[in-house]
């Protein structure tokens, strides 16, 4: 674990040294090394801190969520834990971001002016998708398809505005919704139009992942266009949604992720996994606190300060980062953020 000093903390505390690498290229080393990359799909900059505390490899918002990435920030909060209270700095890398941009926004000018926003802002990735605009969900009936001939010059433009701005590491996902769309100008349909797609979008050069949005958690279809994709393209990497759409408890033979690292997939998500872990976690609170008022809430407390559980939210004061803020009071002459706090609290009883 290399560590590097950096002005944003006090003498003697240090973060990643990865922290200076460029997330694109970050992830293009992970694709290179690993069987597959896994980023678990959040909404909101809350979630992508915890995917990063976790140690996942990426972090995956999708356009059905929103979010904006805090996660440089985290890092340093991390890297000094709360000395006050003997906590250890905790050194965590920033996890590659990869995000949803469906299908630009408009036309190649608005794909152009979207990668523009995407790498200034850090993203290390984006898939774009073949759908007219406005598109619908990849899980709803009745989509329609512009012309493979459009689309590839939209991922041209992804390429080359992501060039000029000096960023060649910059990922780009292509992604087909041909297995269930109803309007499209070819005459196939189904798996067969979402192949021909995929190897034409291969064709151009650009896709550094190729992915098909499917309509069920069957794993024929996902076996066969990644088998046919890399009669052609043997080196093909393919990206592979894990989609929260489905109930993958009731499929009788699910596909595991080390068998689609197998067909060549190199990065899975699972879209809204926060989402749902978020809604499932209010709902159970809630209804503690409408059945049981305060004893609901010590309860949650009692679980999430539970020994040898690893709950970083469970001290709301550290993860959001407060000794990190009273230094920085202190340091820049903010006093009223200045460590000159002592309230001569009972440390057993405060978070």
């Amino acid at each position: 674990m290399e560590l590097t000093s950096t002005p944003l903390l006090p003498d003697g505390f240090k973060v990643l040294a990865s922290r200076n690498e460029e997330p694109s290229r970050r992830l293009r080393r992970l694709l290179a090394t690993k069987p597959y990359v896994f980023g678990p799909g959040v909404y909101d900059p809350f979630g992508a801190e915890l995917v990063m505390y976790h140690g996942f490899d990426a972090v995956y918002f999708s356009g059905y969520s929103f979010a904006v990435s805090a996660l440089r920030k985290f890092q340093l909060t991390m890297a000094m834990g709360d000395p006050e209270k003997g906590v250890a700095p905790i050194h965590l890398d920033i996890p590659p971001v990869v995000v949803d941009m469906d299908a630009g926004y408009g036309n190649l000018f608005n794909v152009q002016r979207t990668i523009d926003l995407y790498v200034r802002a850090g993203v290390a990735a984006a898939h774009l998708e073949d759908q007219v605009m406005p598109k619908r969900c990849g899980h709803i009936a009745g989509k329609a398809l512009i012309s493979a001939d459009e689309f590839v010059g939209k991922l041209k433009m992804m390429r080359n505005a992501a060039d000029d701005l000096g960023h060649k590491d910059f990922v780009i996902i292509a992604r087909t919704d041909g297995v269930s769309a109803t309007e499209a100008p070819e005459t196939k349909r189904g798996i067969q139009l979402a192949i021909d797609r995929g190897l034409r979008y291969m064709d151009s050069g650009v896709p550094d992942l190729l992915w098909c949005e499917f309509p069920t958690a069957e794993r024929g279809p996902t076996e066969q266009f990644c088998s046919e994709i890399r009669k052609r393209f043997p080196r093909a990497r393919f990206a592979f949604n894990y989609s929260s759409s489905f109930k993958w408890h009731n499929e009788k033979n699910p596909i595991t992720w080390d068998e689609l690292g197998d067909l060549g997939v190199g990065f899975i998500f699972i879209t809204l996994a926060l989402q749902h872990a978020a809604g499932h976690g209010m709902s159970v609170l809630l209804d503690e606190l409408k059945n049981n008022q305060e004893a609901g809430y010590m309860a949650l407390q009692r679980k999430e300060w539970a020994p040898n559980v690893d709950i970083p939210t469970k001290s709301h004061h550290l993860f959001t980062g407060v000794p990190y803020h009273q230094h920085v009071g202190q340091e820049y002459g903010a006093t009223r953020l200045s460590e000159n706090l002592d309230e001569h609290l009972e440390m057993s009883k405060v978070v």
